[in-house]
């Protein structure tokens, strides 16, 4: 990282491999990250519905990427002491703010899906002779 003008604190800059900005990137933009901060940005969720609710994400995936958010400071996982236990997971401030950026780029992509899609047609299409 660069240190600050004043000498006194470094400054964050993604593209330096040794900058913690990256790994905390590393995590909000990971396949399980987006789609768990875009489905708490609805709501809070149980660790059985968030699942459900997220196709194709194995309880081991879920339970690391949870904990990881956790640990970040996205997500904020109440655990009640009921029979039999309930686990709450939802956004924190800092989550919510994070959930509308990726949220944004989740829509985005949803919604050019066909042009990448024709993009990706074309590009192989343009490949395909130099694979001969």
């Amino acid at each position: 990282m660069q240190v600050s003008e004043d000498g006194s604190s470094p400054v964050p800059d993604v593209n330096r491999a040794a900058c913690p900005s990256r790994l905390v990137l590393e995590h909000v933009t990971s396949r399980w990250g987006v789609l768990v901060l875009a489905a708490l940005r609805e709501r809070s969720f149980r660790f059985s519905e968030l699942r459900r609710h997220i196709d194709g994400v194995s309880e081991k995936m879920l339970a690391q990427t949870l904990q990881t958010l956790e640990r970040d400071g996205f997500v904020h996982r109440d655990a009640r002491p009921v029979i039999p236990p309930r686990v709450d997971y939802s956004l924190t401030p800092m989550g919510c703010e994070v959930a509308e950026q990726v949220w944004g780029l989740a829509r985005w992509v949803e919604a050019k899906v066909d042009a990448i899609g024709v993009a990706r047609e074309a590009y192989d299409q343009r490949r395909e002779p130099q694979a001969r």
